[in-house]
């Protein structure tokens, strides 16, 4: 079992990992369409995406969360 204190960071990777995928799916679908080399790609696109988008989503969501409490008057 995974320790709660580290219950953001999962998150983090989790929520980076789909969205990076799904963004990255629907990039080589409309660049190359639906083809033999659409899984070899979009994987290479993926892996690139995710090793960004990870560390961006774990430095960036907390500045996203003080601004979020700041626009509905909770801080």
């Amino acid at each position: 079992m995974i320790p709660r204190k580290l219950a953001p960071l999962l998150f983090g990777f989790i929520l980076s990992g789909l969205m990076s995928l799904i963004i990255s799916a629907v990039t080589i679908l409309r660049v190359s369409g639906f083809d033999a080399q659409f899984g070899a790609a979009m994987l290479a696109s993926w892996i690139t995406a995710w090793a960004i988008a990870f560390p961006t989503v774990s430095v960036v969501a907390p500045l996203a969360r003080r601004m979020v409490d700041r626009l509905v008057g909770g801080a």
